[in-house]
């Protein structure tokens, strides 16, 4: 593999006017086709296989008109005052004549004939139905249904919009640029360099174009959810900046050897570059492998992500060095082309040779506190629990939560997770006879508040009855009571009964997410023993990588529940209201987190074999790895935690819960597992770290990460005339 990348970079290098070109043409035709064919996104989530599915998609064949999204408008009279007087009243029925009169607005219910007025008589819910589902509703549909109310809050009350219809794409704003700046920064002080660093972030930027482009191109033809591309620009961004950080770092090293600039670039493409498609492979394999969940929306969101991280691989190995050939030795900083010039030939041992033999020297300290530290994070992982966000958990003052709290304040926090029965057979009486037969089991259920009279569809054969809790969308209660109803209705025969819901649908992605996730995450740890097997040709080092793996995997889960989920560390996140962590956050994180794993050990152990490989003891092979490959480590890890960090400031608690576990998950793998528990435990294993038995030495193909056989080759070629830059 490092031949074949040797001849593509020279090959870039050699012809950088066209490649580049390639390049812009190809961002500029899907930039166009983005802006052409760009659809909206989803922002539900669909399960397909399970109870509440199943319900939703009955009511959209045989009750059209009741399968819409829903909203509802909260009015509250001033304190001490109710809505029952004549001119409250009155305030409240022209709101619904004017709600019934919105663009997309199938009916708006009365909430005196309704009965949905609380028992006070300060609050009152208006149920409004939409035609279409929260997808198919548009932006000036959803505008108007949120400016309704002005004539009743002039007459002293209080009016807040919530309901499904109000889910909408989550807001990115120029908070997550944080993040580029700061990696813009380490770039600058790692280099030294402006050029090199402002070529490293034009090339990762380059290539997040590319990928995003494409995907919106792709987005009226695919339903993706609202989340899918700020996780592929998450991790383009990341893992972009990242590989051409890499790369760019061995160029340095081999013109300061000095190669020639095309030469270098050959050599950083065959070398660096085998590690950056490896890295990029896993990580790749890892979100790829979501897919096998047969889960749809998570299979999108992980394939979307994969492709841009595959593309961010592209762009480094064939944009990168022909960006080299435009900067040649301008890559250097001043103090390296003076050095150079001078001809000094020895460059001082930096900082990672330091840490390498401290940490060798301390090997058995170190490993007690890094493993006892890190299985201490983990432990409040075994509390964490799944569901999907609902409105009470949205950030304080946005229009939903403002409606989720008022619904509390005046009927309970059951009201603001409905969830909806829906019995279908194939005669009116059938179904009249189950509705009375499902109303009389589930009565006296726990935690059930109350159930609505049935809302029959136009042929009678199909009704919707509501069910309230009495705790909230995201309590334990909630869930137990929806196993509750399916148990006590599963047992009536004559007619197709399904639960579902916002809540119930929360419920199922989350439970089926939760069993997958042990299955996936056995996949990914024999996933990485194999992969790291073939590149290293070693037991003990592949195993001690997915260990390390499961270290960082515990103790990233056990600080977001802190943060998200028990609150104890909600305020460094600017989280108002914790609650359970989103369905898909646990499994996403065990795709991503393996992927960007395996890339620092690939960098720092591939450089201990490579010198071990070539006759240094164990010790200083591990010692070398650390000295050569620290700092660039350290950099990389530095700005793919702050591209991440910086999705922390964005408010949507998705979002902000997928950025805040990625920078920890980051963090923690690259400067604990990584940097300091990884030589610990490679000092310790000596030699017998690189033990393979014969039989397998012959099984296994030799990849050649190292380059060992390009070195060869290079060395019985004859002298080339170099390309003058």
């Amino acid at each position: 593999m490092a031949t074949v990348l040797y001849r593509l970079g020279r090959a870039s290098f050699r012809r950088r006017t066209l490649v580049v070109i390639l390049w812009l043409a190809l961002l500029a035709a899907l930039g166009g086709a983005a802006a052409a064919f760009m659809g909206p996104t989803a922002s539900n989530f669909t399960m397909p296989g399970t109870e509440s599915q199943r319900a939703i998609d009955r009511l959209k064949q045989e009750f059209p008109e009741a399968s819409g999204a829903t909203g509802t408008i909260v009015v509250a009279a001033p304190d001490n005052q109710q809505l029952t007087t004549p001119t409250q009243m009155a305030q409240v029925q022209a709101l619904v004549q004017e709600a019934n009169s919105l663009p997309g607005v199938v009916g708006a219910l009365d909430p005196f004939q309704a009965r949905s007025v609380s028992p006070n008589g300060q609050y009152a819910l208006i149920q409004v139905q939409f035609a279409e589902g929260v997808d198919g509703v548009t932006d000036a549909q959803r505008q108007a249904y949120e400016d309704t109310g002005a004539a009743a809050k002039a007459a002293g009350l209080r009016v807040e919009h919530g309901g499904e219809v109000m889910n909408g794409e989550p807001e990115i704003g120029g908070s997550e640029a944080i993040g580029v700046v700061i990696a813009l920064v380490v770039l600058i002080v790692t280099f030294g360099s402006l050029v090199a660093a402002g070529m490293t972030m034009l090339n990762a930027l380059i290539g997040v174009g590319v990928g995003m482009a494409g995907l919106y191109a792709l987005s009226s033809t695919i339903e993706m959810t609202s989340v899918t591309p700020v996780l592929a620009l998450m991790l383009g961004l990341a893992v972009g900046i990242d590989y051409s950080l890499f790369i760019t770092s061995r160029y340095r090293e081999f013109l300061m050897d000095g190669l020639e600039p095309e030469d270098a670039a050959g050599r950083a493409v065959g070398t660096a570059g085998s590690a950056v498609v490896f890295a990029g492979a896993t990580v790749v394999i890892a979100l790829a492998g979501l897919a096998v969940v047969n889960i749809p929306f998570l299979a999108l969101m992980s394939l979307a992500a994969a492709a841009t991280v595959a593309i961010a691989v592209l762009v480094a190995i064939t944009l990168l060095p022909a960006l080299l050939g435009f900067v040649g030795q301008r890559v250097l900083s001043r103090r390296q082309r003076r050095a150079q010039a001078a001809g000094a030939a020895a460059r001082p041992e930096g900082f990672g040779f330091r840490w390498a033999r401290a940490i060798i020297r301390l090997r058995i300290p170190v490993l007690l506190v890094g493993v006892l530290g890190l299985g201490a994070l983990a432990i409040p992982a075994a509390d964490m629990r799944l569901a999907l966000p609902d409105a009470s958990h949205s950030a304080e003052g946005t229009p939903a939560r403002e409606a989720a709290d008022l619904i509390t304040t005046g009927f309970g926090p059951g009201f603001n997770g409905r969830l909806a029965l829906v019995v279908s057979s194939g005669s009116p009486e059938q179904t009249a006879k189950a509705v009375g037969d499902v109303t009389a089991a589930v009565q006296g259920t726990e935690n059930l508040l109350a159930v609505s009279p049935p809302n029959m569809s136009r042929d009678e054969r199909t009704a919707l009855l509501a069910v309230i809790p009495t705790t909230g969308p995201t309590d334990e209660a909630t869930e137990t009571l929806v196993h509750d109803i399916r148990a006590k209705t599963a047992r009536i025969d004559g007619a197709d009964i399904a639960l579902t819901g916002q809540t119930a649908v929360g419920i199922d992605v989350s439970e089926k997410l939760s069993d997958a996730m042990p299955v996936y995450l056995l996949l990914v740890v024999g996933l990485s023993v194999l992969l790291l097997m073939l590149v290293f040709r070693s037991i003990l080092v592949p195993l001690k990588a997915a260990l390390g793996f499961l270290l960082t995997v515990g103790s990233t889960f056990g600080l977001t529940v802190l943060a998200f989920q028990t609150g104890e560390l909600s305020s460094l996140v600017g989280l108002d209201t914790p609650g359970p962590l989103v369905s898909f956050l646990p499994i996403l994180l065990i795709g991503i987190l393996f992927g960007l794993a395996m890339d620092y050990e690939v960098f720092l152990v591939s450089r201990m074999r490579e010198d071990f490989v070539h006759g240094d003891t164990a010790r200083q092979a591990t010692i070398n790895g650390m000295g050569h490959g620290g700092r660039v480590v350290t950099a990389a890890a530095l700005i793919m935690t702050a591209v991440f960090a910086g999705f922390i400031l964005v408010e949507d608690p998705i979002i902000k819960s997928m950025g805040f576990a990625l920078a920890v998950g980051v963090a923690i793998d690259a400067f604990i597992v990584r940097m300091t528990i990884v030589p610990a435990v490679m000092s310790l294993l000596g030699r017998g770290a690189w033990w393979l038995p014969g039989w397998l030495q012959k099984v296994l193909p030799n990849v050649d990460i190292e380059g060992e056989r390009l070195r060869q080759q290079l060395q019985a070629e004859p002298e080339r005339e170099p390309e003058r830059v």
